[in-house]
Order: C-alpha cells, then structure tokens, then sequence
C-alpha cells in the first residue's frame, strides 16, 4: 500500500486533534512548572480550551470541509463533526460541574482535568477512525484514561473496586473486537472501511463475515452498556468520582453510537445479516430490564445507571428502524439526553457535596424542596424530561423515536416503549415524592432548615442544562434540523 503524506491544508481536517493535544501539552506544562496553581485556574483553563476547539469545529462545519486523511484511514464529515462538538460540549459541562468536587481530591488535582481532556480525544479519534486498526487503537486509548479517572479516588474501595471491573471487562471488549476486526479482514482483505464499501455485497455474505460482524456488535453494545452487556454500569458507576459517572453516562455512549451508525448504515449497509432483528431483540430487553430494576434501587448513582440501560434501550429503536430518520432521532435524543442526564448528576454533585458521609442514599433527598427550592425545582425537571413528559426535551426525543419506529410498522417496539416510558415515570415519582413531601432529615434550627450552598460554577452548570431541557421542549425545529443535517454521511443505501 502506497503511503501519502497530508499537505498542510488537508491537515485543516485534523486541527481540532491537534489543538486539543497541543492544549493538553501547555496544561500539563502549567501544572508541573506552577504547583501552587488553583485548580480552579487549570478548570477555567481547560474550558477556554475546549470551548475554543469547539469553535474550531462550528467553523470547519460551516464552511463545508470534510474529508479523508491517512489513506481515508481518518475521516472528518457531518456525523464525525456533530459528535466531535457534542464529545467537547459534555466534556466542557463536566469539567464545570467539577470544580467543587476536585477540592475533596487530596491529590492530582490539576491531572484530573488534562485526564478528561485525554478523554476526549480519545473519543474525538474514535468518531473519526474509517478503519479497524484505528478504530481499535483509538477505543483502547479512550478506555485507559477512563479506567484512571473511574480509580480516582485511591483511598476509596469502591473506587478502586470499579476501576478494576471496568478493566477487566474492557479488555475482554477489546479482544472481542480485534477478533471480530480480523475475520472481517480475513474475508475482504482490507481493514479500511472505504474498501469495505467498494466489495460486492456477494463477497460480503461469508460465514467469517458473519461472525466478524456479530463479535463487533456484541463489543459495541458493552461500549454502550445494553442488556446484557450492561454488568459493568452500575458497579462502576457506584463506586467513580460522581463527575465521571456523569461523563460515563452519555459522552462514551455518544462516541459509540458514533461509530455503530457508521458501520452499520454505510460501511456494511448491504449485508443481509438481519441485524434490525438482532438490535430490536436487544432494545426490548434493555428497556423493559432497566426500568424494571431501577425499582429497587436505593442509591441515586445506581438508579441512574439503570434508568441510563433503559435510555440505550430506547436509543436502539432508532438504529433498529434502519432508516435515516431512525439515525436523526438518535442524535436529537443524545442532545435532549446530554442535558437532562448532566443535569440531574449535577443536583446530585451539589447536594451530596454537603453530605460529610456522601452517602448516595435516595432516602437523603427527602425534603430537598425545603433546603433548596432550586435543586428541588431543577431535580423535577430533569427527571421529568428522561420520563418523556411534555414540554420538555425528553418528550420531543422519545416522540422523534417512536414516530421513526412506527413509519417502519415496528408497533410492537413503540408499545413496549410506552409501557416502558409509565414505568420510568413512576420511579422517578418516587424520588420526586421524597424531595417534595418528605421532611429533611438533618433538623431545623429556629423553625428553618438550613441552606444548601451553590457555587457560581455550579450554578451556571445547573442554568445551561435547565435552558437545554426547557429550548429543546419548546424550540426543537432548528435542533432536529441539525440533526438531519449531520446524519447525511451515515444515510444507508436502503434508506435513501
């Protein structure tokens, strides 16, 4: 295979990588040569950063460039750009709705954030990978920051605990994966997905094929944490930092999903392998478990977990729709999903933070409305938005969804996605019930109950994600127009 160098117009296609690495260089250079630096200065650092890169990315989307780089083995079109934005924008939130939290970290502060950012470019990589071998390298070099931040909290068995189940699972993803990669090869002879594309579809019917195919799959639905590849999310979930729970919860679901639409709409868009089966199978189960487990759970980390599982669930009735309006749901929902979700992990972090035993415990929340009508407020809002209730965002998504699932006749997934959205909503109630009519348990003093403190950076946290959730519901139009917009790359031959 002959080799080309990019010239350095093409390399325009890669600025983003390369800035956010070149950022990330300067921030650990300011951490090791300015010890005594805030770690409120290395957060704001890291947000200019991100932010800075994410205007990088509007402006390459505006003025229309995309294309390949490496031998196509990287590519930069609509879908890559969407999700490059939407990876920098949870990554941004998070590492604002850090900074309160960090100060409780005894030590490493400053690599906390230069660990997110690695992250993200891990995952900006991944998005962006038009091969297996890049592909590959680029899920493996995500997963390595993340099995530290996951282990963050050295003094904490949980922590360590989580750290190393995500380890030992992610290895037995990855060599799945790399399996799955090498039959695939085996039958096409190539690892490039543009080559892919060019075979026959007869050549592409084999046994190896098959497969190859399905390990791939079982490997992205463990990335995504659907049933029943989904044992590691409430454990790991549990026992990270808070922040990165949050982060876990949608930032690497978005990069992998990423990279499902691309395999499964474009790169082997033409196999008859009756994969819509295999995805719809899994996406009844992942709803109906999720939901249903979500029940028993008394720590509000956990509940997320579940109620995250349920979300893939639902997530997966845009990809088993197999059209390009299935594929627009899907990224209008990661968007609806990104603010409530953040959002509510976001009231958790700020409540908690007062907590000396930081116990998780639902039961805690009783009588939050008392203590702070604003969490209270923002807390009914989120949750009510991951149920589906109108006018908020989650209502627009899971109707996007359902309206793309029953144009293909899928009846019998949108009625298990509604009986699923009554379930949700009911747990939810639960909790909501704790915060407005149970009393708080710390006691009152002179008749009050005290204050729960917000920080700005908190704050402005809280607000983004409240104006998400609340713009998404009422204003969707230009936000599902985005949508279909960044979706044209991945639209299936079948579809078109």
């Amino acid at each position: 295979m002959t080799v080309s160098y990019p010239t350095l117009s093409e390399l325009t296609l890669l600025a983003p990588e390369i800035w956010l690495t070149v950022s990330i260089c300067v921030l650990l250079m300011v951490d090791f040569l300015f010890p005594r630096l805030s770690q409120k200065h290395l957060a704001a650092l890291s947000m200019g950063t991100t932010g800075l890169i994410i205007g990088n990315l509007l402006m390459l989307a505006y003025r229309g460039i995309e294309g390949t780089l490496f031998n196509t083995m990287f590519i930069l079109d609509s879908t890559a750009i969407f999700f490059k934005v939407f990876i920098l924008a949870a990554t941004l939130l998070v590492i604002l709705a850090s900074t309160d939290y960090v100060r409780k970290i005894a030590y490493f502060r400053g690599e906390y954030y230069i660990l997110l950012l690695l992250s993200a470019l891990g995952m900006m990589l991944m998005v962006s990978a038009n091969d297996f071998l890049s592909l590959f390298i680029s899920v493996e070099f995500t997963a390595l920051w993340f099995y530290i931040l996951v282990a963050y909290l050295k003094e904490d068995a949980k922590s360590n605990e989580a750290g190393i189940k995500l380890f030992i699972l992610s290895v037995l993803s990855a060599a799945i994966l790399a399996y799955g990669a090498s039959l695939i090869y085996v039958e096409t002879g190539t690892i490039l997905f543009d080559e892919i594309v060019k075979r026959p579809s007869q050549s592409l019917q084999g046994f190896g094929m098959t497969v190859g195919l399905l390990l791939i799959f079982i490997s992205i639905a463990f990335k995504m944490g659907a049933v029943p590849f989904h044992a590691w999310i409430p454990d790991v979930y549990e026992g990270a930092p808070t922040p990165i729970t949050a982060h876990l919860s949608i930032v690497p679901k978005a990069a992998t999903f990423a990279v499902a639409l691309r395999l499964l709409f474009m790169v082997f868009a033409e196999i008859d392998m009756q994969w819509p089966w295999m995805v719809t199978a899994i996406s009844l189960v992942s709803m109906t478990y999720g939901n249903i487990t979500a029940f028993t759970q008394k720590d509000i980390k956990r509940l997320l977990a579940y109620s995250g599982i349920a979300q893939i669930g639902t997530l997966l009735i845009g990809v088993a729709t197999g059209t390009k309006m299935g594929n627009d749901a899907i990224l209008f929902y990661f968007i609806a999903y990104l603010f409530a979700n953040i959002g509510a992990f976001v009231v958790v972090l700020i409540y908690t933070h007062q907590e000396p035993s930081g116990d998780y415990n639902i039961d805690h929340f009783a009588g939050l409305n008392r203590r702070s009508p604003l969490l209270a407020a923002s807390m009914l809002v989120f949750l009510l938005s991951l149920a589906g209730v109108p006018p908020l965002a989650g209502f627009v998504s899971k109707l996007y969804i359902f309206a793309a699932a029953i144009r293909q006749g899928l009846m019998v997934l949108v009625a298990v996605g509604l009986i699923n959205v009554v379930i949700a909503f009911y747990y939810y109630l639960v909790v909501l019930k704790k915060i407005y009519v149970l009393e708080p348990k710390a006691p009152a003093i002179g008749g009050t109950y005290a204050a729960v403190p917000i920080s700005m950076p908190m704050k402005i946290a809280l607000y983004t994600c409240l104006a998400g959730v609340l713009v998404l519901g009422i204003f969707p139009r230009p936000f599902i127009e985005l949508s279909e917009a960044a979706t044209r790359a991945v639209t299936s031959v079948a579809a078109r």
